[in-house]
């Protein structure tokens, strides 16, 4: 079933709209949890709590690329469950580690939370991504966004490990140099 079709079934508060989005999206709303959770209990729980919130926002939105929206959903989601988890100090090592090297950009978070920051930080970054060469962009988005490890990365796009690692090291500190030059406060 393609995504119009399903969310018109959204729209007709039809619940097949459900069971049409798990089977067509339920692999990669969970691949994007387990990224982020490292636990399948965790994702499944944020997997299912995101088809919820995905009934209830539609209506009134109406998404044209049904996957992007349930994958923002379920990142989103995920990331939220990922603090409550690191509050209680459950955490899952990739993800920290990440968090981690987008620490060299991003050096204070307190100046990310105010809305206004965090939109001219967002706007630099998108800016910065379409100016790069696209494997290189599609490498960082495959970390950053959907929190692949580095050894997915490079047997995806034939690479070794440590080629992904000092890619990614390169793009972080061209992107660093590129928010600085724009003025972002980090």
């Amino acid at each position: 079933m393609d995504d119009s079709a399903i969310v018109e079934l959204f729209w007709k508060r039809d619940e097949q709209a459900i069971a049409a989005t798990t089977e067509k999206y339920n692999v990669y709303c969970l691949s994007i949890a387990m990224n982020i959770l490292g636990n399948i209990e965790d994702a499944e729980e944020c997997v299912n709590d995101a088809y919820l919130n995905t009934w209830n926002s539609i209506p009134p939105n109406k998404p044209k690329m049904l996957s992007t929206y349930l994958g923002k959903i379920v990142r989103n989601m995920s990331f939220n469950l990922y603090k409550k988890n690191r509050a209680k100090k459950r955490t899952n090592g990739r993800f920290t580690l990440i968090l981690d090297e987008l620490s060299e950009i991003i050096t204070d978070s307190k100046n990310i939370e105010d809305e206004g920051n965090a939109r001219f930080l967002l706007e630099n970054i998108n800016s910065f991504l379409k100016e790069i060469p696209a494997e290189k962009r599609q490498i960082f988005v495959c970390r950053y966004w959907y929190s692949d490890s580095v050894r997915d990365i490079a047997k995806r796009y034939g690479m070794t490990e440590n080629n992904v690692s000092v890619t990614l090291k390169r793009i972080r500190k061209k992107l660093h140099d590129y928010l600085v030059e724009r003025g972002v406060d980090l």
